[in-house]
């Protein structure tokens, strides 16, 4: 069975209108940015990491590893937080939206890796 794509894009991005439904995945508003210009469906503050955990992550690549292992563990711990972007990704492609300079490490990456496994067991 093919799973659908679950994209990621910086909230500061372009994005325009249409495509799929977008998710704000941070526990902070980006600044400057209206909700129109998101276009979301929903902002699921819940599923961002712990305020604690993504202070002490700061964005650091050298405790990436670390990061993944801990955010991975909060997700376990919280599955009325991710459950409605896997319900939304089975019935097609979604978009999770981040405020985070780094598009290689953030959380946005490590919850889209985290759905996908999800939705690779159903």
């Amino acid at each position: 069975m093919k799973h659908p794509r679950i994209g990621i894009a910086r909230a500061y991005d372009t994005l325009g209108s249409g495509g799929p439904p977008r998710f704000l995945v941070d526990r902070m508003w980006p600044r400057g940015v209206t909700k129109d210009a998101l276009g979301i469906e929903a902002w699921l503050r819940d599923v961002a990491p712990s305020t604690e955990l993504r202070r002490w992550f700061g964005h650091d690549p050298e405790r990436w590893d670390e990061f993944r292992e801990r955010y991975w563990a909060e997700l376990d711990a919280n599955l009325a937080a991710w459950q409605p972007l896997v319900d939304a990704a089975k019935h097609g492609p979604i978009m999770l939206l981040f405020g985070a300079r780094d598009r290689e490490h953030n959380q946005a990456v490590v919850l889209r890796d985290y759905l996908m496994r999800k939705l690779a067991r159903h």
